[in-house]
């Protein structure tokens, strides 16, 4: 059942009142003020009151007097003024300045009263997703202005380091030293590797549509696994895996993959150096409608002023490994396409647990 519009009628005539709210309280959700003072009261309480009817002639103030008040603290509701012929001046005046949306003659009756609301409704809902439309054009710029500079950063600062050791290789002579140089071209390479495939499941994230299909995540971690053996081995770190499926469950299989592949990324990246029992741990749950992933590590950890914005775009916590600042965000993204959740406890220099749920479809 659709919810009903609220309206607020505003009138210091009490019999007003008590007609407006009969006439009309079956098919909107009315709410009734004698003084503007109290008005801006229900509108604390009621923000998302769509319409407000006032009387051009109030005791403490005109109506117009009243919704020019309301335009910086109540902007989104429609404003509709009830007058009489003495006063159609003040009104061509106050709509001609935006104050008012329209006005509507007194006495009124149902049918103008009617036609209002209609139009009113029709003028909110617009303007509200105007706003929305704006909010995420505001987001898509910051995001476009974050990603040039990221680009700028993330993939010339490789560049630069790959043609830095090219001129120095050149006047070499010693092997060794060559050797040295060549490995650090290989880490420039290998950064900016990483930040073309992180943009590359950014972008799929923001275009693509989801594939729904049975998952088996014995195969599915499998395939994950065998792109970081040799990572786990030459930094030492114990993986274990523990998946309990007991029923069928059905997901965009690429998406679970990303999800999986930059928390693990960051688990197996962001060890203690000092630690010699490193280990990272994956739980998989899958039942009762859903999968429960949890992986926790013994790594650096997060700081607490960090865990609200690891998930940002660009974001990073830490600067023991270049990362592309997408990972995380990336996560985030998949999961609400998934209508999945994501929890994270942390302690710096001690380790990170995330635990993330995810419906079957």
């Amino acid at each position: 059942m659709l919810e009903k519009v609220k309206i607020l009628y505003v009138d210091d005539e009490f019999n007003n009142l008590i007609g407006f709210k009969a006439s009309f309280r079956l098919d909107y959700s009315v709410f009734t003020a004698n003084n503007t003072t109290e008005a801006f009261e229900i509108l604390k309480k009621h923000p998302d009151i769509r319409i407000i009817f006032c009387d051009q002639r109030m005791p403490d103030k005109t109506g117009v007097e009243f919704f020019e008040e309301l335009r910086g603290p109540f902007p989104l509701p429609i404003r509709i003024l009830l007058t009489g012929y003495a006063d159609i001046e003040a009104v061509i005046n106050a709509i001609n300045r935006g104050h008012i949306f329209r006005y509507v003659k007194k006495p009124w009756v149902d049918a103008d009263i009617l036609s209002a609301i209609e139009e009113g409704n029709k003028f909110y809902m617009a303007n509200s997703m105007l706003k929305i439309k704006n909010e995420e054009l505001q987001k898509a710029y910051n995001e476009l202005d974050k990603f040039a500079y990221s680009v700028s950063h993330d993939i010339r600062g490789p560049l630069s380091g790959i043609l830095g050791a090219i001129r120095v290789v050149r006047h070499l002579r010693d092997i060794n030293e060559m050797k040295e140089m060549l490995y650090l071209m290989e880490n420039s390479v290998k950064k900016l590797d990483s930040f073309i495939l992180s943009m590359h499941d950014y972008y799929n994230l923001q275009r693509g549509e989801l594939k729904i299909t049975e998952i088996n995540f014995d195969g599915l971690v499998k395939d994950i696994e065998e792109l970081y053996k040799i990572y786990i081995s030459t930094n030492h770190i114990r993986f274990t895996v523990n998946i309990c499926q007991k029923e069928l469950f059905r997901s965009d299989e690429m998406s679970l993959k990303l999800i999986l592949n930059n928390l693990l990324s960051n688990a197996f990246k962001y060890y203690r150096k000092k630690e010699e029992n490193r280990y990272v741990e994956l739980d998989i749950i899958a039942e009762k409608g859903a999968v429960q992933i949890a992986l926790k590590d013994n790594g650096i950890g997060i700081a607490e002023k960090h865990i609200g914005e690891i998930f940002n775009l660009f974001y990073r916590a830490t600067s023991q490994e270049a990362g592309s600042g997408f990972g995380l965000y990336n996560v985030k993204d998949a999961l609400l396409k998934l209508n999945g959740d994501i929890k994270v406890d942390s302690i710096l220099d001690e380790g990170t647990i995330f635990k993330v749920t995810i419906p079957s479809k």
